[in-house]
């Protein structure tokens, strides 16, 4: 589907008195090197350099070469080839010299040396395409092989004996008769044996040459020669000279040979006396296919009288030589197609095949000359097809054929090739084809053909189904008579654009580069000349804004851009309407450029309120020969083998056979390119290997592509439908994206999600326009809170671009179900279509979240009053949506028996058992039914209320014991105060049996059982309230006394030193005890108001100062084991930190002693680390190297084992540094819980005369919080940055189980550990020193 369009032609004549002979490729400078002479009049040979864009040569060197060979008129350049590696030239000439000119030759070294001769002559010769190793034929019938250093290594001689190295045995290749053909196939003759076997008789045309081609990877080498005047053999040799087959006899067979760089087939080719082909070979020898050359019997005596052939680089190209042009040949699903027909520019009839060099790195780069003059061209290959803008994608693509233009609509008939649809014929080979579409008043495409001998324009109708053969609108012919040829002529038309309604021609002589516009009616409307030194001149693309249609032109030179400028802009004097002339904005050499105007991008995309100012900034996507891909000078991929733009994507497929989906953007910065993961991302997706893009339809969400072996697969990938729904959601078309999204299977969500306001205020429109019940049922039995247009859709969205209204609605409704706040709004749109839309209603009803069931069975209940014949039908749809058992429940809670037999009826109960069910409800009294009712359902609520409202009150006290419904009981007989007693005296002893005691002795409480209250508060450990209700029991003192001894003893066992102290002195008067455990607990300022209270000074010293004593050596032994602790594991926990940062594989595997020295031979594998995971990523990131691993830790044995580890801490172990960094953690959270307790220490030990001890105290606590706040930065520190990025990493993944899982927690806690709070520490002032 691919054509070759020009891309650079660069013409220049050879100097005066000289004529051109040969000529190659200088790779290093991409220059070309010509040789000139030796003639039959002039021996004089010279070597000259034709550099890209300069109009002269420049010398290099030049010699006398006379031939040696008296049968030779003059000496002839066998060939030609430059090393760009040493800057040498080697020439092999007919004569039998081996010359060397060097471009800068060392001391000691000629500029042109004679490195060796042939003595017999030479009749081939040929480099490997390593440049390592030269084949020669000789005259005498001999095969050499000699080095890069010209020394031979081998010498072999081309005898008839090669005819018997190989047995051929023809199975038939490319013959009609292994064919197929049914039935009667057996009866046909053994497909082996051909009708007609050849001899090899030699034609008349043949002209006695002799060729060599080596196979691409230079393994091989072939020759065609004559042998014994009777037949032309190939003969293929291997790289060390041993003979490797000779090819059957072919009549007719002449001396072109070309061996396809891929290495299957060799060419040459076949002149019969009606026709001339080009045929196949295998290695073997054996004919493998063959196409005819479509030459006129007078052709083959005139400019065909000699070919010959030349394959290019990348084996997608074969060029056929003839006299004054040469043909380029592509073939596609076994067909070959005539791409283009290149010319000789000078005037010269040449009796031998023109030369034409292909580039050795650039496939579609070749140099073509004659005698007389030379040209440099390039070509791409492009897919010709209209303009990519709705409405008009129709996805035409035109494939030319020789004289014969394929047609084929994509969007309506996806023809493979090399079928087509329409064909048109045209009276010459075409060069060039444009095509446009105009929509008004009727879609129709214009198709314009560029062809040898003139501009044909054509005009195909696409309105109706039935497509008729386009029709020829007018020929404007380039020269007045047919005989002529464009060797005769100045310029060499190139290339076609379509600019509005006019036609844009390019074309180039000698000196300059020329723009025609031709208008719709062919006539004549303008013409600017360009020079050759300001513009290469080369039409890159063409656009259509909402004004003016551009043509881009690429310019090889930017030092006259403001004079050049000036000059293009001229071109709007002819008074062309609507077209306009546009330099690129820098130079590019690259295969191919398409140019996106972002005034068309905002426009389709449809940005969602307008507030988008519509931009008129440029874009220049092209893509070079090596694959890169660029956005004007910014490079988007390196391995890009095709791309196309439509308004709101850059399509591109990879080498990696990829298909990768970017939004435009307005500035090339900000164009994302999605990473390889077709698996999680719909932009990027896989496609078959080698697959490349033909031409994509954003109307109808298609993208066709072509495969390597030419046929066509059309696909509708994901971001292409997503960008049509979302528009067409914009333009609120809501049946067409529905349909899309139905087709495409895309998630029905974002009908929704992608403007959701827009949607809830036109949820009538949607109704109106889909129509069908089926298609809303659809739509809303899909619904669900998942807002895909930021989840599964997120990507096919471009950034940055949310719509107000989506935001608006996050902030605003974030609360209200998403799938209610739909199926509502769908429920007061068709709240008075119910006569068409009823089953909808019920679908509204059933889908919200939770299910409405009970509006929809009431909606259907309602229906029996109205329209009975529905009934059924409705009933059958609920039950098609929702679990029929389900809905007989709530049919049944709704106390209609009725309905409730209707959803039976559907479902696979047994109707042994539910009719008389219901019909023991129906016997029944109202109330005592729906009591009934409400137990089988199990709404014991509901069923209690029933009860109390039969005024069964002992049934009502049962059932709430049963199903423990005492709050509920309490409510309904909260106004009658005897009943509210008997369900609260219930409910207490209930709370008291579940072990609730607080609660209970409140409810005891509350029914002024004081005994009951007491117990129960004792048994919650409330003193207040236990001592509280014994004295209003009244309880005896002896029994007071006994209670509070035991709140007391209980109290202080939990700590509660000040309560226990409380009880002592206000219960039990036991003034010594209180003042005791007043100071255990540090409340020494309590315990000196006692017993200054009580006048009892005696307990000072008995009591007090024995408390501070004790209390200071508690509290200093405290803070010395800190201090101990801090010091111990501070300077262990750098050392950790140290080792893990140095050598963490060692650290991980658990070796942070560092080790003993290992032998060579033991391996260096720990046993942890190979039964655990190869590396130290795959341990913690859940990256395992094989399956095994996994489901050896993936145990409860070793998730608990490995959570013992962790919770030891144990030296040496993984886990050492997080029990530290918790340990640590732990000892501040100590210091900051006994802070208060040392400063009422040492007030105590102040007030009591102790200032030393106070002040002991107060030193070792400073000296402890020093440390404390000291080492938080270093042992709590966490490296934001580093934890930001393991997130991103890991952000998808899973937490391993097993043992792994306790290895993640561990690095997950690192992670998240926070730094803790020191609590500050004031020094008293009459301490402080």
């Amino acid at each position: 589907m691919r054509n070759l369009r020009s891309i650079h032609r660069s013409l220049l004549t050879s100097p005066p008195g000289l004529k051109l002979t040969a000529s190659a490729w200088d790779v290093a400078s991409d220059s070309v090197i010509c040789a000139f002479g030796p003639t039959k009049d002039n021996v004089l040979l010279e070597l000259k350099r034709w550099k890209k864009y300069e109009k002269t040569f420049e010398p290099i060197a030049a010699w006398d070469a006379p031939c040696p060979l008296p049968g030779l008129e003059c000496d002839q350049i066998s060939d030609l080839h430059y090393f760009s590696d040493t800057i040498t030239t080697c020439l092999v000439l007919a004569g039998g010299d081996l010359i060397v000119v060097r471009g800068e030759p060392q001391a000691g070294e000629e500029k042109i040396e004679i490195v060796g001769s042939v003595d017999a002559g030479i009749s081939a010769a040929a480099w490997s395409p390593d440049e390592e190793l030269l084949a020669i034929t000789t005259r005498a019938s001999t095969l050499l092989y000699m080095t890069r250093e010209f020394e031979n290594v081998t010498d072999i001689t081309l005898t008839s004996a090669d005819l018997r190295a190989s047995n051929h045995v023809s199975v038939g290749w490319g013959k009609k008769e292994t064919q197929f053909k049914g039935k009667k196939a057996r009866a046909l003759r053994d497909p082996t044996v051909p009708e007609t076997v050849d001899e090899g008789v030699l034609s008349a045309d043949d002209a006695k040459e002799t060729t060599i081609s080596w196979r691409g990877d230079g393994s091989y080498v072939a020759t065609n020669s004559i042998e014994s005047d009777s037949r032309r053999v190939i003969r293929v040799f291997s790289r060390e000279g041993v003979l490797d087959s000779v090819s059957e006899p072919v009549d007719g067979l002449v001396g072109a040979l070309s061996w396809r760089p891929a290495g299957n087939l060799l060419a040459g080719i076949q002149r019969l006396n009606d026709c001339v082909r080009v045929v196949f070979f295998e290695r073997n020898g054996l004919r493998h296919g063959q196409f005819l050359l479509r030459l006129e019997q007078e052709e083959l005596s005139t400019w065909a009288s000699h070919i010959s052939l030349n394959w290019n680089v990348d084996s997608s190209v074969l060029a056929v030589r003839y006299n004054d042009r040469v043909q380029l040949w592509t073939m596609g699903n076994y067909h070959y197609y005539l791409k283009q027909e290149v010319f000789l520019y000078s005037k010269e009839m040449c009796t031998q095949p023109v030369s034409l060099k292909w580039h050795p790195e650039k496939s579609l780069h070749f140099t073509l000359h004659g005698q007389e003059s030379i040209q440099r061209a390039a070509y791409a290959s492009v897919v010709t097809t209209n303009p990519i803008l709705p409405p008009d994608d129709y996805g035409i693509v035109a494939v030319v054929d020789g004289k014969c233009l394929k047609l084929t609509p994509m969007r309506l008939a996806n023809v493979p090739p090399p079928m087509a649809q329409h064909e048109i014929e045209i009276n010459s080979n075409i060069i060039d084809v444009a095509i446009t579409i105009h929509s008004k008043p009727r879609p129709k495409a214009v198709i314009g053909v560029l062809h040898h001998r003139g501009y044909s324009q054509f005009e195909w109708s696409l309105l109706s189904m039935v497509q008729k053969p386009p029709i020829c609108r007018f020929t404007n012919d380039f020269w007045s008579t047919d005989t002529d040829t464009i060797t005769n002529k100045v310029n060499l038309y190139l290339q076609i654009s379509f600019s509005g309604n006019a036609s844009l021609l390019f074309s180039k002589n000698m000196d300059s580069s020329e723009f025609t516009v031709t208008g719709k009616d062919g006539g004549h409307m303008g013409q600017m000349t360009l020079h050759e030194t300001d513009i290469e001149g080369i039409i890159r693309d063409s656009w259509i804004s909402k004004s003016k249609t551009y043509v881009v032109v690429d310019h090889s030179d930017t030092q006259h851009s403001e004079e050049l400028e000036e000059r293009v802009q001229g071109f709007d004097s002819f008074g062309v309407a609507g077209i306009e002339l546009a330099l690129l904005p820098f130079s590019i050499q690259r295969v191919d450029a398409k140019v996106c105007g972002f005034e068309i991008e905002h426009d389709v995309n449809g940005l969602a309120n307008g507030s988008v100012p519509p931009s008129t900034k440029d874009i220049v996507f092209s893509h070079a020969e090596n694959g890169s891909l660029f956005a004007n000078e910014r490079r988007l991929a390196r391995n890009c083998t095709s791309f196309l733009i439509t308004p709101a994507h850059l399509i591109f497929t990879t080498s990696q056979h990829l298909l990768k989906f970017v939004h435009l953007a307005r500035d090339t910065e900000d164009l994302q390119i999605p990473p390889d993961t077709p698996e999680s991302d719909e932009r990027c997706r896989s496609i078959e290997r080698g697959a490349r893009l033909v031409t994509v339809m954003p109307s109808i969400f298609a993208l066709v592509l072509q495969m390597p072996r030419g046929n066509l697969e059309t696909i509708y990938p994901r971001a292409l439908v997503l960008v049509g729904i979302r528009d067409n959601i914009n333009k609120k078309n809501y049946k067409t994206a529905f349909l899309a999204c139905r087709n495409q299977r895309v998630d029905m969500n974002i009908l929704h999600d992608h403007s959701s306001q827009q949607f809830l205020s036109n949820v009538d429109l949607f109704v109106d326009q889909v129509k069908k019940v089926e298609h809303i049922d659809l739509f809303l039995s899909q619904l669900r809170e998942e807002d895909v247009s930021e989840t599964m859709y997120k990507e096919t969205f471009p950034r940055g671009e949310i719509s107000q209204d989506v935001l608006g609605v996050q902030t605003s409704e974030a609360k209200i179900s998403k799938v209610n706040r739909i199926c509502n709004a769908f429920l007061d749109a068709l709240k008075n279509r119910t006569s068409t839309h009823f089953q909808n209603v019920v679908t509204a009803h059933v889908c919200k979240a939770p299910p409405d069931l009970d509006a929809g069975l009431t909606q259907i209940a309602g229906l029996r009053s109205k329209n009975s014949d529905l009934v059924d039908a409705a009933i059958e749809h609920i039950c098609f949506l929702a679990d029929v058992n389900r809905l007989y429940e709530n049919a049944l809670g709704l106390y209609d028996l009725e309905l409730a037999l209707l959803i039976a009826q559907q479902s696979q109960k047994d109707p042994k058992e539910y009719l008389p069910f219901l019909r023991n409800l129906q016997e029944m009294s109202v109330l005592r039914r729906q009591y009934s009712i409400d137990n089988h359902l199990g709404r014991f609520k509901k069923a209690l209320s029933h009860l109390c409202d039969l005024g069964a009150f002992d049934e009502v006290k049962d059932y709430t014991i049963k199903h423990d419904l005492y709050p509920e009981a309490l409510e309904l007989y909260r106004y009658q105060e005897d009943k509210l007693n008997q369900i609260m005296r219930l409910y207490a002893d209930f709370l008291q049996r579940v072990g609730k005691f607080k609660e209970a002795g409140v409810a005891y409480e509350y029914l002024s059982d004081y005994t009951s209250a007491s117990e129960a508060f004792r048994q919650a450990h409330l003193w207040k309230e236990s001592l509280s209700c014994a004295t209003l029991t009244p309880l005896p003192q002896p029994q007071l006394r006994s209670l509070a001894q035991t709140l007391a003893d209980t109290l202080s066992e939990s700590k509660d030193f000040f309560s226990a102290a409380t009880i002592h002195l206000d219960y039990l008067a036991d003034i010594a005890t209180a003042s005791r455990i007043f100071c255990k607990g540090y409340f020494f300022a309590d315990a000196l108001r006692i017993v200054g209270l009580h006048q009892r000074p005696d307990l000072l010293e008995s009591i007090i100062d024995n408390g501070l004593v004790e209390g200071m050596a508690s509290m200093t032994e405290l803070l010395s084991d800190c201090k101990s602790q801090l010091n111990a594991q501070i300077p262990r926990l750098r050392e950790l930190r140290t080792k893990k940062a140095e050598d963490p594989l060692a650290f991980f595997d658990g070796d942070v002693s560092g080790g003993a020295d290992i032998p060579d031979n033991v391996s260096l594998a720990t046993t942890d680390a190979s039964t655990m995971g190869g590396t130290l990523l795959t341990r913690y990131t859940n990256r395992t190297g094989t399956v095994g691993t996994n489901a050896t830790r993936r145990t409860s044995k070793n998730r608990r084992r490995e959570e013992r580890k962790r919770a030891r801490g144990k030296k040496g172990s993984v886990y050492e540094e997080e029990y530290l960094v918790n340990s640590v953690g732990r000892l501040i959270d100590r210091i900051n819980t006994v802070n208060e307790e040392v400063e009422r220490l040492i007030l105590g030990l102040m007030r009591r005369g102790m200032r030393e001890r106070a002040a002991a105290v107060e030193n070792a606590m400073v000296e402890v919080v020093e440390l404390c706040r000291g080492c938080l930065d270093e042992v709590f520190k966490t490296d934001v940055k580093n934890v930001v990025e393991q997130e991103e990493i890991e952000g998808e993944e899973r937490r391993p189980k097993g043992g792994e899982g306790v290895l993640w927690d561990t690095m997950e806690g690192d992670k998240q550990k926070e730094t803790p709070l020191v609590k500050s520490f004031d020094r008293l002032t009459l301490l402080s020193r």
